[in-house]
């Protein structure tokens, strides 16, 4: 009721009217006169929002309730929105009114609550050196394609310092790989770190962390300590929830342009430690300084580099094949039907045979394109073993024209000799050493052999020789015999 009707009230009373008399002067009921008449506080109180009551929704204002609340310890995605509440009621209850009423229920119902004293974040304060962990999304043009990568965030909320790499995908090994990358940029590892269930390092289930064996082995291996967020509560990490897209914003826009991630994360990198100068954003210190005390918190850098690698047994397949995440990779052929061991890293797969032998490391390749992944020496083992087809393999594609046609001339004994120099030489070489130095002296009109080809790659691959056709070819006579052994 308006003050001045309340005012009215009171002054006709003090007149020594009677209560039924104002009633029926002011046209309304006894008891509301009776109500301002005794009351003795008009001190201004504040204007609540009345929850309207709703006659359609008071038999089931119970039952929505039990539901609404179930849904506190469920996951985000899937808890009732008005419209499931609207269904379920007309199913199972018999519920005749409007989907709107059932709307502002559930509205109001949540807004009250929200407000609640059980509601709310704390302002969190965190010691020098710890620091949070998350991921978020961004693009990229590399190698001319444009493609979707993982932005890992690492923040220190004590002093604001930010950074972040980008990484291929969230597997456990891309997430050690780009923490070391960062650990290392800063010169420390921190001795704690916040991440949340989003990181393959760890998943909270039902109030207890089940760690990943990989992210065990880091921490061990550097001393760190962790702490999982609970569920749904990125404001227990809000720093780096707020760096994530601080750094995609100033960092990713526009799209950059690189010829490889390894080229992306150093301009990051360079782009973060500008950042240092900046002041910070309550204390107006730079986070520069604030940040030496994070750095003198942190825990030194292990001496012995950690190998971020995931082991798995796979069976090689008719061609000598194994498949990772729908991309095969190519062990070689005598391989076939062999099962064998598989090291998953950032960037390479690496197979080794069942007690840890080493077969062929391969880059590792995070979108299937119908392409195997292989390295061409491991196939040239069966391929010197069975000449003949030499017409038809896909080595062919490998090597530079001079030494394809020269092998072409070849019989099938010079044949064999060649590509087992190749194969040989690649062992200690790498590969394309071993075929320049195969070209350069099948250029000479000789035919390459084991002992040539070696000595001549192992001096290009330390950079003894300079251009093509550099190289005086005849100190390999001795070897070779004057064209054959």
């Amino acid at each position: 009721m308006p003050l001045s009707r309340q005012e009215l009230i009171r002054t006709m009373s003090a007149e020594g009217r009677s209560e039924r008399e104002i009633a029926r002067e002011l046209g309304i009921s006894r008891n509301t006169v009776a109500k301002y008449v005794r009351k003795e506080d008009f001190s201004p109180e504040p204007p609540v929002r009345r929850r309207r009551a709703s006659p359609t929704m008071e038999p089931y204002a119970g039952a929505v309730e039990s539901w609404l609340l179930e849904d506190r310890g469920r996951p985000r995605k899937q808890r009732h929105t008005a419209k499931r509440v609207y269904d379920r009621l007309v199913a199972e209850l018999g519920y005749g009114g409007s989907l709107a009423t059932v709307e502002r229920f559930v509205r109001e119902w949540r807004r009250e609550r929200a407000c609640g004293p059980s509601e709310g974040f704390l302002e969190l304060e965190w010691p020098c050196g710890t620091c949070q962990v998350d991921y978020g999304r961004a693009s990229a043009v590399v190698a001319g394609e444009e493609v979707g990568l993982h932005e890992l965030a690492v923040s220190w909320p004590h002093s604001n310092a930010r950074f972040c790499v980008m990484c291929e995908s969230e597997r456990g090994e891309c997430l050690v790989d780009g923490l070391m990358a960062v650990f290392d940029h800063v010169g420390g590892v921190p001795p704690e770190a916040v991440l949340d269930n989003a990181t393959e390092a760890g998943r909270r289930i039902a109030g207890v962390v089940r760690e990943s064996s990989l992210f065990s082995s880091f921490r061990a291996h550097t001393g760190m300590r962790t702490k999982y967020c609970n569920p749904y509560s990125g404001h227990e990490k809000g720093s780096v929830e707020n760096a994530v897209g601080f750094l995609r914003r100033n960092m990713m826009v526009p799209l950059p342009v690189v010829s490889s991630v390894a080229e992306l994360n150093a301009h990051l990198l360079a782009r973060c430690d500008a950042l240092l100068a900046e002041p910070h954003y309550r204390t107006g210190r730079p986070v520069r300084d604030m940040f030496a005390e994070d750095r003198a918190a942190m825990l030194p850098l292990p001496g012995t580099p950690f190998d971020a690698v995931r082991w798995e047994p796979r069976t090689a397949d008719r061609d000598g094949r194994v498949e990772v995440d729908g991309v095969l990779y190519l062990a070689g052929p005598s391989w076939h039907g062999w099962h064998l061991l598989v090291g998953l890293r950032a960037r390479s797969v690496e197979v080794a045979d069942e007690r840890g032998r080493h077969i062929v490391t391969l880059p590792r390749k995070w979108r299937d394109d119908g392409e195997t992944v292989r390295d061409p020496a491991s196939l040239i083992p069966a391929l010197s073993a069975r000449p003949r087809a030499w017409d038809e393999s896909p080595v062919r594609r490998d090597l530079p024209a001079a030494l394809v046609g020269a092998i072409d001339r070849m019989g099938a004994a010079d044949r064999r000799r060649t590509l087992r120099s190749v194969e040989r030489a690649s062992r200690r070489s790498g590969f394309a050493a071993a075929v320049e130095a195969a070209t350069e002296i099948a250029a000479s009109g000789r035919v390459p052999d084991d002992a040539s080809v070696d000595v001549l790659a192992r001096r290009i691959a330390q950079g003894a020789v300079g251009a093509a056709g550099a190289a005086d070819l005849s100190v390999y006579d001795s070897f070779i015999g004057g064209g054959g052994l």
